[in-house]
């Protein structure tokens, strides 16, 4: 599956609010879908390439030798899940955002697991 199928596999999942793939090096967008103005996909990124990059330093400080597979913030009324792809040397994450009142975080998780089985970067 290539990146916008992907994208647009995401958007599928109950509660999608914005998904985008993001390359944690250069914390660029390599695609991005949904969001709109009250969630700028481009900033939330850019902003979460830190977030990713604090996590494996830490493991890495902490000689845990061990993948990260998937980050959850939970807001009051969103969940913001971060999914690194296994398969891509450990550079880009799937970013999903997901309204909390429409989704179950379960199935969620499970469905990016699947679209990154698929996703062909």
């Amino acid at each position: 599956m290539n990146i916008e199928t992907a994208l647009k596999e995401s958007m599928t999942i109950d509660g999608a609010v914005g998904a985008a793939l993001v390359d944690y090096e250069s914390g660029m967008c390599l695609g991005t879908i949904g969001g709109g103005r009250e969630l700028d996909l481009e900033v939330a990124a850019a902003g979460n390439t830190d977030v990713v990059r604090a996590k494996v330093r830490t493991l890495a400080a902490l000689n845990i030798n061990d993948a990260v597979e998937d980050i959850l913030i939970t807001l009051a009324r969103q969940y913001h899940i971060i999914r690194l792809l296994s398969d891509s040397a450990g550079h880009t994450f799937l970013y999903l955002v997901l309204d909390r009142d429409r989704a179950n975080l379960a199935l969620a998780r499970h469905h990016l697991r699947r679209i990154e089985t698929e996703l062909t970067v």
